[in-house]
């Protein structure tokens, strides 16, 4: 049983990367790799909000890289929305109040999703977008989001693609990959129109689309997840501009790297349940038979592969000791290693595996081609997938436990 559960568990991951690979063949002449500056028809008029919490660190980086965009000033509007600092947040914006692009607004710590809101209901302006208080963006990165909107009057929103800002350690290198990966992804997912994640790094609304469906709710403190469920349950479609870029700062430590990806496992399990009627729904396309089923195999998958490689180990481990027990300590106990070349292991499931990390590896190449502009692949890729193979499985352990004993995950 075990092993036929491994089979249809490789079987859904390798599906899944060649379905992402067939629509980058099929639709690669419709990803744009714009160069430089641009000129638009029409400059709408943008407010973009930022939501601090302790953010004393990297907020004028942030509204420095705003105030660096290339787009007219006079449609362009920055709320600072301080929500309930601890730290210096607060005496750090008071040198923007007089600045009249920029406004500042403080409030009573209620979570992310309660500042994004008080902005949206004090703009005026056509479009609204976040920027999280510790991403930067590319100054050209608006014009090209806004190029999208004004091409078609059915977009909604305009996802940016999120790389890894100026990684200084191991961990944030590996994150540098997954991230590339994700514009991928991402792009891949708005071919189809199945985005499920607006996130929180310069994501472009229309306003009106809040008047329509609501504002945005805690959502299991992944509001920006929870908006493009509801996004895609009334029909409205997102795009992903992958030549507008953020740049993020990644958590710099395993232990942080565990709660962010806590949070938002958590996020998509919780989220997926409050919207499981849109899940192999005929209304909903793309989403409901493929974005959704995906990320649940994919956590089913993990979860029980993880588990069955502890019993294996324990067994394994189990048997030595037996052996020990029953005829003393021999150098013989453990399997000889011998590597032949004339000999490949040619079993079923090893080929599978070949199969699925060669699809995977074409994956991490065409995201560098997103997000770096030419397809390589970097030395991070290895310890990338030999450290997230070992780690992953502990943030979905805890999050499906988290999830099935109703314990919230904090945001920090």
């Amino acid at each position: 049983m075990s092993s036929i559960f491994m089979y249809i568990i490789a079987f859904f991951s390798i599906y899944v990367q060649i379905f992402f690979l067939v629509t980058f063949l099929e639709k690669r002449k419709k990803i744009q790799y714009r160069q430089g500056t641009m000129a638009l028809a029409n400059y709408p008029e943008v407010t973009i909000i930022v939501p601090c919490w302790n953010e004393e660190a990297t907020l004028d980086a942030t509204v420095a890289s705003l105030q660096a965009l290339d787009y007219p000033a006079h449609k362009l509007t920055f709320f600072l929305v301080d929500d309930g600092s601890t730290d210096s947040t607060w005496e750090k914006m008071q040198k923007y109040a007089t600045n009249n692009q920029i406004k500042i607004f403080h409030k009573e710590n209620g979570g992310k999703h309660t500042a994004m809101n008080m902005g949206i209901e004090m703009a005026t302006s056509e479009y609204v977008g976040c920027l999280d208080a510790d991403s930067f963006v590319d100054p050209v990165a608006l014009k090209r989001i806004i190029s999208y909107f004004n091409s078609d009057e059915k977009v909604m929103a305009v996802v940016p693609s999120i790389v890894v800002h100026t990684p200084k350690n191991l961990i944030q290198r590996i994150q540098k990959v997954e991230y590339n990966w994700g514009v991928y992804m991402k792009k891949m997912l708005a071919l189809m129109n199945g985005i499920h994640v607006t996130p929180g790094p310069f994501s472009i609304y229309r306003r009106e689309i809040f008047a329509q469906i609501g504002l945005f709710r805690r959502a299991h403190n992944t509001e920006d997840m929870e908006i493009a469920y509801r996004m895609q349950k009334n029909y409205m479609k997102i795009e992903h501009c992958n030549d507008a870029f953020v740049y993020t700062v990644t958590p710099d430590t395993v232990k942080k790297l565990y709660k962010q990806r806590l949070r938002w496992i958590y996020g998509f399990i919780k989220n997926t349940i409050d919207y499981r009627k849109m899940v192999f729904s005929k209304k909903y396309g793309v989403i409901s038979w493929f974005t959704l089923p995906s990320g649940v195999i994919s956590i089913v998958g993990a979860v029980t592969m993880f588990s069955l490689l502890a019993y294996n180990i324990g067994h394994f481990f189990f048997d030595k000791v037996l052996q020990v027990q029953a005829a003393g300590f021999s150098t013989n106990i453990m399997p000889s290693m011998k590597f032949d070349w004339f000999f490949i292991n040619t079993a079923a499931f090893n080929m599978v595996t070949i199969i699925l990390y060669i699809l995977l590896l074409i994956g991490l190449i065409l995201g560098a081609r997103l997000a770096e502009g030419k397809p390589r692949l970097s030395i991070n890729v290895i310890p990338f997938m030999l450290i997230y193979s070992v780690i992953a499985p502990f943030w979905i352990l805890k999050a499906v436990w988290n999830a099935v004993t109703s314990r919230k995950t904090s945001w920090r």
